[in-house]
């Protein structure tokens, strides 16, 4: 399969926005891309947004991006506190929001699918489109109750060691999701794994994201 690579002007340092609703969004659907990211563009810059928390789950996602970011240089990670599962009625404050990310100017955006069925990840993935409208929009896959998994187009193959690390990252780190009868290895594992099929990734296992809109150059 053809690989295509980020077609960075001047040979920059590229910036990576990362926008979660809540607080393991990013390292469920994106977990192991940012580790394989970081691992070829060692200098990029990293901006993590998480919208939604609560104190303890704030503290797990300062941990998670805390290790998941080892080694990137001086990563911004923001934490805020919009309420979680109302985000439709939280729209006009997360778009304000929004506008602010803007100054941050970055390559690629990382975000929720914006056909997803929950309705927290729906408004992201809306206003990711809304806001970044001249920009590489990634949108990332979350295994839910809600089901609604499709056919993503773009896939990130992982290496093995990569897989292991996602997944031990999250099982040690967020204690508060243990409980819940989907968050575990067997699932995280079985998503990535399908996607390895499908993009016939050396290792077996890979992650993928939905593109609405690239431009091939010559």
């Amino acid at each position: 399969m053809l690989d295509l690579r980020f077609n960075l002007p001047d040979a920059k340092a590229p910036r990576f926005l990362f926008i979660g609703a809540h607080c393991d969004d990013i390292e469920i659907g994106c977990g192991g891309t940012v580790v394989e990211l970081l691992r070829q563009y060692p200098k990029a810059q990293i901006h993590w947004i998480v919208l939604s928390s609560g104190t303890g789950r704030e503290k797990e996602a300062r941990r998670a991006a805390s290790q998941l970011l080892r080694g990137a240089d001086q990563p911004q990670v923001v934490v805020k506190d919009f309420r979680g599962a109302y985000f439709p009625s939280e729209a006009p404050a997360i778009k304000d929001y929004f506008e602010e990310l803007k100054a941050i100017q970055p390559h690629v955006v990382f975000a929720h699918c914006r056909d997803e069925l929950h309705q927290d990840h729906r408004i992201v993935g809306e206003l990711a489109w809304n806001t970044f409208r001249d920009h590489v929009i990634l949108e990332y896959e979350i295994p839910k109750y809600d089901g609604g998994l499709g056919s993503p187009s773009v896939f990130v193959p992982l290496a093995a060691k990569t897989v292991r690390r996602k997944v031990d990252l999250l099982m040690k780190v967020f204690a508060t999701q243990r409980s819940k009868q989907w968050f575990t290895p067997e699932t995280f594992q079985a998503l990535m794994r399908l996607r390895g099929i499908e993009c016939n990734a050396p290792s077996g296992y890979a992650e993928a994201f939905y593109s609405r809109k690239l431009v091939l150059g010559p």
